[in-house]
C-alpha cells in the first residue's frame, strides 16, 4: 500500500467510522471509545507509510496516479517530507483529543454525543485530506470543507452559552473567506493552462510560473498575495488572528481547541511553506524578486509575534489567553518562513544555510506549537471540570489537588517560553540564530530577532501567570467549594494520558534535539522540489542524537549536556550560598491589618498582574471580556 493510498483509506475510515458513532450515540461511552479507536487505526494506516516517505522518499516523486476524476477535476494525493511530518502531527494529536474526549463530553449530561464524536472524526479525515491534496481548486475545496464545517458543528456543542453561536459563524466566515483567498491565487496561476483534469494540479501550477513571470511578474505577486491572504487568515496571522482566533478557541470545547490549535491551524502554516518555498520553481529567481516577500512574512510573523503575547497578558479567562498565545506562537513560524524566504535569493552558500536553520527552526516551531499548546488547551479542559469556571482570578491552591494536571502545565509553560532543556527553546534559538546572522544580509532581521526574544520573556511573564494563579497561589473560594464537594478533583486517567504523553514529548524534543533535526533534515531531502532542493543542499547542520546540533563553522549550536550541567553548578551554587547564614526557615499568615485572613479579595488575583505593562500597551487592543470581579472593599 502507498502512503496515498493509506491516506486515503483513513479517510474512508474516519467517515465510515462517523456513522457507526452516530448510530449508536445513545451511548456516550461506547461511541467515545469507538471514535477513539477509530482514529487509532486511522494512525496506524497513515504512521508507518509517513515513516517510510521520510527514511526513504516519496512512492513516486512524480506524478502519482489518479484516484478519481469528477466533471474533469483528478483526485490526487501525494505525500513527501513536509506532508508526512504534518501527518504524523495530525495522528498524534487526534489519537490524544479522542482519547481526551470519551470522559470530556460525559461531563455534560444534557448534551448528545452524536453532535461530537461523529464530526470529530470528519474533522481530521478533512485535515489528513487537506495536507496531503494536490489539487488546489475543487478537491482542495471539498476537503477544506469537511476540516471547517464539522469543527464549525463542535464548536456549537454548547451553543446555550452566550457568544457562542456568535463566534462559531464569525469562525466560519473567515474560514471560507480564507479558502476563496487561496483558490483565487489558484485561479490566478492557472489562467490558460488547461492540462486535461488537472489545470489546478500544485505541480502543473509550478510548472506555469516561468511563463507567467515572464510574461506578468505582477500576476504572480498578486497570485502570492492571495495566498498570503488565505493561508494567514487561517493560521490567526495579525491583524486576522486577533479578529477570529480568541472568540472561536474560546467557544469550542477543550479538546476540539486543542485540535484547532494543534493541528487545524498548522495547516494554514502548511500551506504558505508550500506556497513560498514548494510551488515557485528555483529557476524564476533571476527573474523575480522573492526577498521582499521573505521582509513581508518576517515583518508580519514580528507584529503578530508581539501583538498576540501582549493581548494574551490581558487575558484571565484560561482559554482566551491559551488563544492569544496561540497567535503569539504562529508570529515565531511566520518570522522563520520570511527569514528562510528572504536568505535563499542571496546564493551565499553561508546565507544559505541560515535559511535551512530558520526553515527547520520554524517547522520545529510549528510542532512543538501544536504539541505544547494542544497539552495547554487539555489541561484547560481539565480546569474547566475540577473548578466549572474559565476565570483564573476564580481559581487558586489546585497544585494540592490536580499534582498531574499541574505538572504538565508546568513543562507545556516552560516550553511555550523557551526555557532551556525544553523543546520551545530548541525552535526558538535556531529561529534567533538564522534571524540574527541572516542580518548581515537583511538588516531588519536583527530587529525582529531581538523583538522576537523580548517577547518571549513575555510569553514566560503570562504563563508564571496562568500556572502560578491556578495552582501556587492561596486556594479560591470556588475550589475550596469543589474539592468539598468532589474530593479529588484530579481528572481520571484517559484524560492525565494524553497530557503525559505531550508533556513528555516536550521533554524528549528538548534533551535529543538532533535526533528532531535529522527527522527535519529528511523533510528536505525528501520533499525536493522548488527552493526545498536548495535547503536540502545548504543544509550544513551536523546533528547527533544525543550530542546536540552543531552548525556553520563547526560552531555549537545548542548542546543539552552543556546546558544542564551549567544549569546544575549555578543550583548548586545558589543553593549553598542561601544555606550559609543558617537561619531557619519560617511560614505564617500575612498580616492584612486585622481584616479576616479568608476574605477573597485579599487573593493575589489573575488581574492584579502587570498593571504597568496593561496600562503602557492598552493600545495594542485584546482587553480581557467584562466577568465578575474579586471587589476590594
Amino acid at each position: 500500500m502507498t502512503p496515498e493510498q493509506a491516506v486515503l483509506l483513513s479517510i474512508g475510515i474516519c467517515a465510515a467510522g462517523a456513522v457507526v458513532t452516530l448510530l449508536l450515540s445513545m451511548s456516550k461511552s461506547l461511541s467515545g471509545w469507538l471514535s477513539f479507536l477509530t482514529m487509532v487505526a486511522s494512525g496506524v494506516l497513515i504512521v508507518p507509510r509517513a515513516v517510510q516517505v521520510l527514511t526513504s522518499g516519496p512512492a513516486n516523486p512524480h506524478h502519482p496516479e489518479a484516484f478519481y476524476t469528477l466533471g474533469g477535476h483528478t483526485l490526487r494525493l501525494y505525500v513527501d517530507g513536509l506532508s508526512s511530518i504534518f501527518l504524523l502531527l495530525a495522528v498524534l494529536i487526534g489519537v490524544c483529543a479522542a482519547l481526551y474526549s470519551i470522559v470530556h463530553v460525559e461531563k455534560f449530561p444534557t448534551k448528545s454525543a452524536a453532535m461530537y464524536h461523529p464530526f470529530l472524526l470528519l474533522f481530521v479525515g478533512g485535515m489528513y485530506g487537506i495536507l496531503s491534496i494536490t489539487d488546489t481548486m475543487w478537491f482542495f475545496c471539498a476537503f477544506w470543507q469537511l476540516m471547517t464545517i464539522p469543527s464549525f458543528i463542535l464548536m456549537l456543542f454548547e451553543s446555550e452559552k452566550p457568544g457562542i453561536k456568535g463566534a462559531a459563524f464569525k469562525y466560519l466566515v473567515f474560514m471560507e473567506a480564507a479558502m476563496v483567498a487561496a483558490m483565487a491565487g489558484a485561479a490566478m496561476i492557472a489562467g490558460g493552462h488547461a492540462e486535461p483534469g488537472l489545470a489546478y494540479d500544485f505541480d502543473v501550477l509550478s510548472e506555469g510560473i516561468p511563463a507567467l513571470v515572464a510574461t506578468d511578474p505582477r500576476a504572480l505577486t498578486g497570485c502570492l498575495a492571495l495566498f498570503l491572504l488565505g493561508f494567514g487568515i487561517k493560521v490567526g496571522m495579525w491583524p486576522f488572528g486577533q479578529l477570529w482566533v480568541p472568540d472561536a478557541y474560546a467557544a469550542a470545547p477543550s479538546p476540539v481547541t486543542a485540535l484547532i490549535s494543534g493541528v487545524m491551524s498548522k495547516t494554514g502554516v502548511y500551506g504558505l511553506m508550500r506556497t513560498f518555498l514548494w510551488l515557485v520553481p528555483a529557476d524564476v529567481l533571476g527573474q523575480y524578486d522573492m526577498t521582499k516577500w521573505g521582509m513581508a512574512l518576517a515583518i508580519l510573523g514580528t507584529i503578530t509575534l508581539f501583538t498576540g503575547t501582549m493581548q494574551g497578558l490581558k487575558q484571565d479567562d484560561t482559554k482566551r489567553l491559551l488563544a492569544f498565545s496561540s497567535v503569539g506562537q504562529i508570529g515565531y513560524i511566520l518570522l522563520a518562513l520570511g527569514a528562510c524566504v528572504a536568505l535563499i535569493p542571496s546564493g551565499d552558500d553561508r546565507l544559505l544555510a541560515l535559511a535551512a536553520i530558520a526553515f527547520c527552526g520554524g517547522l520545529l516551531h510549528a510542532i512543538n506549537h501544536g504539541i505544547f499548546k494542544g497539552l495547554l488547551f487539555f489541561s484547560a479542559g481539565s480546569l474547566y471540570q475540577a473548578t466549572g469556571t474559565q476565570d483564573l482570578n476564580k481559581m487558586g491552591g489546585l497544585w494540592k489537588y490536580m499534582p498531574v494536571t499541574g505538572f504538565t502545565v508546568l513543562i507545556a509553560s516552560f516550553g511555550i517560553a523557551g526555557v532551556p532543556l525544553l523543546n520551545g527553546f530548541v525552535s526558538k534559538w535556531s529561529i534567533y540564530v538564522a534571524t540574527i546572522q541572516g542580518s548581515t544580509s537583511a538588516k531588519y532581521l536583527a530587529v525582529c530577532a531581538i523583538i522576537a526574544i523580548l517577547t518571549s520573556a513575555m510569553t514566560l511573564a503570562m504563563y508564571i501567570k496562568f500556572f502560578g494563579v491556578a495552582f501556587l497561589s492561596r486556594q479560591s473560594t470556588v475550589v475550596k467549594q469543589q474539592a468539598a464537594k468532589q474530593g479529588n478533583l484530579e481528572v481520571g486517567m484517559t484524560q492525565q494520558l494524553p497530557q503525559l504523553i505531550m508533556a513528555l514529548l516536550c521533554i524528549v524534543i528538548g534533551l535529543a534535539p538532533g535526533a528532531v533535526y535529522q527527522v527535519l533534515g529528511q523533510v528536505l531531502n525528501t520533499s525536493r522540489q522548488g527552493f526545498a532542493e536548495k535547503l536540502a543542499d545548504a543544509n550544513s547542520m551536523a546533528a547527533g542524537a544525543t550530542t546536540g546540533l552543531f552548525a556553520i563553522g563547526g560552531g555549537a549550536l545548542y548542546v543539552p549536556i552543556v546546558i544542564a550541567i551549567v544549569l546544575a553548578v549555578a543550583f548548586v551554587i545558589v543553593y549553598t550560598f542561601s544555606k550559609q547564614g543558617g537561619s531557619t526557615r519560617k511560614s505564617g499568615d500575612a498580616w492584612l491589618c486585622g481584616y479576616a485572613r479568608e476574605e477573597e479579595c485579599y487573593r493575589y488575583a489573575a488581574s492584579n498582574f502587570y498593571g504597568e505593562i496593561k496600562r503602557c500597551f492598552g493600545w495594542l487592543g485584546g482587553n480581557p471580556r467584562p466577568q465578575t470581579r474579586i471587589k476590594e472593599d
